[in-house]
């Protein structure tokens, strides 16, 4: 590149050496050459020099020197694009691409046809989806180098992206008839992607057409006839669309969605017609499990009695583990799950009897023993889905008693646990059946989230780490994999347990994650278009577009929501203003109290300081361990996560928004987010923002019970301090249609009315109740407690209501809580939450007697 300002031979020669050093990552060789043309008095102060040293010394991880010898290089030389191209490159890698783009437009200012600023420009604007820069820029690039097939190919896709579908055929229509083209798996890629974007402009036909004309030079086979199935349809081709499907399947008969599509080109009406399909194929591939399972689908009555008989019979006899799984989906009809039932405990009875399904069959050869045990298996699945536990249990402890070292039972036996309510029972039978296989992967990662789930933090790292990194915390290690779903379940964990700090720390590291793989996408802008993989390329763009609506994010941000608004409404001590204690007028039994308590919390701190030693140890150790195998490849690390800094920022408000505003963009369609959002904006009294988030929320499901609660809310609040002027009329205007009543009371007596069986509506209802009016206790915790009439009565919502009651939403009621637990704990024997603490004694007890008796 031509330098503004030259350096004699000498110098640049050096000065070449440094630009070398920094592409091959050769950072500290790199100073060393600036150092020696800087340490030239006549070129001490040489732009480029200085931008290239800043440059090197950011990769080093000295931020701050770097920006300083970059900024000094650019006072020094505005007018040169090497250190507008510099600052922008340090720009990007600070994240902060607005300010790159500024940078590189400069630059280009200086030299508009530099082909490395122009690639790195677009980069950055197909980052940010600045959709016409980029078409600008690839235009620029197409204009400077109209031989590189990357030039071709980029200016097309600027074109599809912006939906112009006319413009980007075109292109690769001139593109397809140059001779640059080659007739290889590339060319096959672009063919398809042609025929993608001909699809995506509406013009059906064409794209047959095009799959017509081009379909001998594409490679994958598949794809095309999937394109041809769909295209028949879409054109109503229907006795077209019916021979691509048959094809389909003689190449694939497992794959569900193919007998969709031919249902769907046959215009079968009926089910009968689709379950004739489906046993055709059965006949033609009787080894295929997707037409025998589909066909349960479509059957009734006697037939499905029948096939479903037919298709258990099968799946115990084989010992096919996940049977119940492939077969819960016909759960949603009560007449199949009795019909499976009665078929199932038929098997039972039979089996004990004389080793067969049935007692006609008593002169057959008998089924392989096994055949009992997995009877017994799916039995106890099927009573933990329908809320059964007893029944659950004693067929899962039946299952345990024939075969005590199936892993799977145990772990079933610990999902019953789980889904009755005892997480500390169910990861003790997790814990069981990791022990029986400590090889496998899979159990190791269930027992450690029934763990977490259970509260046990240090006890979940200690079973990971036996699949982590040596060396390395498990944590640590699982971070740097982005082990998402044990981040998000510790984050749950510490904030059960008040270490909001901690779980904090694990919702950070979760949105890191996401910055990361949205980072990621910079690899792949030029990659793709190099290797051709265009379809799949749109599609990981428009993959980044939504990345955050993903559960995991989605999980982090709400627990990381819940966190602060918790740090809002009752802020945690500062640790620095130590109380002062009068100890002269305490007691001397409160006295050694305290002095007891004051030495068992410094002994935790001491431990807690060392332990954190002994990991920054480690973590030295490894990075300097890394460094010794490569010392050139030293990177920038990102700042620590603390959780004490994390628990005591100043505005956790503006944090929790920073959560919730991607959750705003891209998962509007869950009530939780307006939810939310409403909980930050009430604490921070914007009235418009408020009634935004309410709106949506009802405009999702206007009858949400959390939904009434903030509606209620928001009516108090605009009573108090009502809005002026335009803001007023807004949201008069905006409420109409939503209040039907003009007071906060006959809102909830009207809501109370229409939800009088619902307990989830009743307590949001009941809770508003007590709000307006604090003497109307008894009546509201009659409508909760009374709970024996009411729908939805699940482990969950009597949870919820017990919860309300312990935080004192319905003020002091002992005795009404004491009843409540033993009503719930009749309904719900197993769930700790509502067993008195003589029966968890009991409980424990009982487990250990079993758990000996099943070992001897």
């Amino acid at each position: 590149m031509p330098s503004s300002n030259p350096l004699p031979p000498k110098e640049n020669a050096l000065f070449k050496r440094i630009l070398r050093c920094y592409e091959h990552k050769q950072y500290k060789n790199g100073i060393k050459f600036a150092k020696q043309i800087l340490s030239n008095p006549k070129f001490s102060e040489h732009g480029e020099t200085l931008a290239m040293k800043g440059l090197t010394l950011n990769c080093l991880g000295r931020k701050e020197e770097a920006y300083d010898h970059v900024r000094r290089g650019l006072r020094n030389d505005l007018q040169s694009h090497v250190c507008w191209h510099v600052y922008g490159l340090l720009q990007r890698s600070d994240k902060k691409y607005d300010e790159a783009i500024k940078c590189y437009r400069n630059a280009l200012k200086w030299d508009k046809d530099n082909i490395q600023i122009l690639r790195d420009l677009s980069l950055l604007q197909i980052q940010m989806r600045d959709l016409e820069g980029y078409k600008d820029t690839r235009y620029q690039l197409f204009m400077l180098r109209p031989t590189q097939r990357a030039s071709w190919i980029g200016f097309a896709i600027s074109y599809h992206l912006l939906k112009d579908y006319e413009m980007a055929l075109k292109i690769l229509d001139t593109f397809r008839n140059s001779p640059m083209i080659c007739y290889d798996y590339e060319h096959s890629e672009l063919l398809l992607y042609q025929n993608m974007v001909i699809q995506e402009s509406g013009e059906s036909e064409q794209a047959l057409k095009h799959l017509d004309k081009y379909s001998d030079q594409i490679c994958d086979k598949v794809t095309v006839k999937e394109m041809y199935g769909k295209l028949r349809l879409q054109l109503k081709q229907y006795a077209e669309a019916v021979q691509v499907y048959k094809e389909l399947l003689n190449i694939n008969p497992e794959n569900t969605t193919y007998y969709a599509r031919l249902a769907e080109a046959e215009r079968h009406t009926k089910p009968e017609e689709t379950l004739a399909m489906l046993q055709r194929y059965e006949e033609l591939f009787p080894r295929a499990l997707a037409p025998r399972r589909l066909q349960l689908n479509y059957a009734i009555g006697d037939e499905f009695k029948s096939l479903v008989d037919r298709y258990l019979r099968r799946g115990l006899h084989k010992g096919v583990p996940p049977l119940f799984v492939n077969l819960r989906s016909l759960y949603n009809d009560e007449q199949k799950v009795d019909t499976i039932q009665s078929l199932v405990l038929e098997y039972k009875e039979a089996l004990k009897a004389h080793g067969h399904f049935s007692d006609q069959e008593k002169d057959n050869p008998r089924e392989p023993a096994s055949a009992l045990l997995w009877t017994y298996y799916y039995l106890a699945q099927h009573y933990d889905y329908l809320g059964l536990t007893e029944k659950a249990l004693n067929e899962i402890d039946a299952a345990i008693e024939h075969t005590p070292t199936l892993i799977e039972l145990f772990v079933t036996k610990g999902r019953i646990y789980k889904h009755a309510g005892n997480v500390q029972e169910a990861y003790k039978w997790l814990d069981e059946a990791q022990g029986l296989d400590t090889a496998d992967r899979y159990i190791n990662s269930k027992c450690a989230k029934y763990m977490l789930r259970a509260n046990l933090i240090k006890e979940a790292e200690e079973t990971c780490g036996k699949f982590t990194r040596e060396g390395v915390l498990a944590m640590e290690n699982l971070n740097e994999m982005q082990c998402m779903w044990i981040q998000t379940e510790a984050a749950n964990a510490y904030k059960r347990l008040g270490k909001y700090g901690e779980a904090l720390k694990k919702c950070h590291e979760v949105d890191r994650h996401f910055s990361e793989i949205i980072e990621d996408q910079f690899d792949f802008h030029t990659y793709c278009m190099r290797k051709m993989t265009l379809r799949s390329y749109v599609g990981l763009l428009r993959l980044e577009d939504v990345l955050r609506a993903h559960p995991f994010y989605f999980k982090a941000a709400m627990c990381a929501v819940e966190v602060y608004l918790r740090l809002h409404d009752e802020p945690l001590p500062d640790p620095t203003q130590t109380q002062e204690i009068d100890t002269e007028n305490l007691a001397p039994s409160e006295l050694k109290k305290l002095r007891n308590k004051q030495r068992k919390q410094r002994r935790k701190a001491e431990l807690e300081r060392q332990q954190a030693a002994q990991a920054q140890e480690k973590r030295e150790q490894h990075n300097k361990s890394r460094q010794q195998a490569d010392p050139d490849l030293e990177q920038p690390t990102l700042d620590e996560l603390i959780p004490e800094k994390l628990e005591r920022v100043e505005d956790p408000l503006e944090q929790a928004i920073k959560f919730l505003q991607p959750l705003q963009e891209l998962a509007s369609n869950r009530i939780e987010t307006h939810l939310m959002a409403f909980e930050i904006y009430i604490r921070k009294g914007r009235t418009l923002l408020m009634l935004r988030s309410i709106k949506r929320a009802y405009d999702l499901n206007p009858n949400h019970p959390d939904l009434h609660m903030c509606l209620v809310r928001f009516m108090l609040y605009t009573n108090r301090s009502p809005s002026e002027g335009p803001v007023g009329e807004v949201v008069k205007r905006q409420t109409a249609g939503i209040y039907s009543t003009s007071t906060a009371t006959q809102l909830n007596s009207e809501f109370l009315k229409r939800n009088r069986n619902s307990l989830l509506h009743l307590l949001q209802g009941a809770r508003m109740l007590y709000l307006l009016d604090p003497s109307a206790q008894s009546k509201a915790l009659s409508l909760i407690t009374n709970i024996e009439d009411l729908e939805g009565v699940t482990i969950y919502t009597c949870t919820k209501v017990l919860e309300a009651l312990r935080d004192g939403d319905f003020g002091h009621c002992d005795s009404t809580i004491a009843d409540y637990v033993a009503k719930c704990h009749k309904l719900f024997p197993y769930a700790t939450a509502f067993r008195p603490p003589e029966a968890k004694m009991t409980g424990t007890m009982k487990h250990q007697e079993k758990e000996n008796s099943i070992k001897n």
